[in-house]
């Protein structure tokens, strides 16, 4: 019997890499493996995606893993360098850095380096996050490629804020933005993310970042678009043990706080998972969980290391059967429709006491 556990399908993951090719066949593919791989183990996926051209990460040291682990191809800080001391690593272990801010330019302007940055020029097109307004780029330009520190010729690169609206016009209007701002200069571009590459193709350009797609999550919140609708199959199915099955009579309630009472005499299975592994205590009562096949309701408050569900009173489950909290058989998007939190969410706060297998 095994408590909560992500079971990582490395076959799934390369299935839905093809995939991603399918949908932007003339763009390089930058997999996105920050948060630890949206929490799949950050060196494992690194190396199972071998046919990919450059990893980005958020942090340098999450890139000093993968360079530490072996990994040898292109790795681009997706937030940039936080400081001018990060400027030496990123030399050393031939890191990519976007770079955003005056500040940044500042500090690559005075540094003292053995060898040039390849720097990613963020542009923000409309999200209002990081990157130069539309008006700073041609001074900015100008500096960057005046100074020694920097590789040429330079990239570029800018964000969607409503991609996953399909019906947003500010998608059309980043687009246009990015495309006329990229123009005068040489060098390689990328905008789209998950949703870019599988609802705007215009956004493609020379490279690509999926990131949840890769992991088989759909990045729209409507159901008719979950990522079976685009043949990409879950790479993370987590799973848990029922260590106790009870009978509950009905009025009789359950959990903390009482939030559940039951209207039959049933029985109820008691799951080892709770929000001390990363499942989601907001889950309320009717959340789906999978057991011998079937799909069943949460019942009760989420425990820190236990949750319950209403097996039903004919149940047949007994103590060791498997449950499946998502992936293989109930896509992670389905618990975000309950649970109200995104599934982007529910893999990257998985804690270090789930055990992770690879096969």
């Amino acid at each position: 019997m095994k408590a909560a556990t992500a079971h990582i399908d490395t076959q799934a993951l390369a299935h839905n890499l093809s995939q991603i090719r399918l949908q932007a066949p003339n763009s390089k593919i930058l997999a996105v493996v920050k948060a630890n791989a949206y929490g799949h183990g950050l060196l494992d996926v690194a190396k199972s995606l071998t046919n990919v051209d450059a990893y980005g990460v958020a942090r340098i040291e999450e890139a000093l893993t993968l360079r530490a682990g072996g990994v040898v191809k292109p790795i681009l800080l997706l937030e940039g360098f936080y400081a001018s001391t990060d400027l030496p690593v990123l030399v050393t272990n031939n890191i990519h850095t976007v770079v955003h801010s005056i500040e940044q330019l500042e500090a690559l302007e005075q540094a003292d380096l053995d060898g040039p940055v390849r720097v990613w020029v963020k542009i923000d097109t409309g999200m209002h996050r990081l990157g130069l307004r539309p008006e700073q780029v041609p001074q900015f330009m100008q500096r960057l490629n005046d100074c020694n520190n920097v590789a040429k010729p330079l990239r570029f690169i800018s964000h969607f804020g409503n991609a996953d609206d399909l019906g947003s016009d500010i998608t059309v209007k980043q687009i246009e933005c990015f495309s006329t701002l990229t123009k005068p200069y040489e060098g390689e571009r990328s905008l789209a993310a998950s949703a870019g590459v599988l609802a705007w193709p215009d956004s493609h350009f020379e490279w690509i970042r999926p990131g949840i797609i890769m992991y088989g999550v759909s990045p729209f919140d409507q159901l008719d678009r979950m990522a079976s609708s685009y043949n990409l199959q879950p790479v993370m199915t987590l799973t848990s043990s029922l260590i106790a099955v009870r009978e509950v009579k009905k009025g009789e309630q359950v959990g903390y706080g009482g939030i559940w009472t039951s209207e039959r005499d049933t029985k109820v299975g008691v799951i080892a998972i709770g929000y001390g592994d990363g499942y989601p205590r907001c889950a309320p009562n009717g959340t789906p969980v999978m057991v011998n096949g079937r799909i069943v309701p949460t019942a009760g408050r989420v425990s820190m290391d236990m949750l319950t569900v209403d097996l039903g009173p004919d149940a047949t489950d007994k103590v060791g059967d498997e449950a499946t909290l998502w992936g293989k058989g109930l896509p992670a998007e389905v618990v975000a429709q309950y649970t109200g939190v995104i599934a982007y969410e529910l893999m990257t706060k998985l804690t270090p006491r789930v055990a992770m297998t690879y096969s």
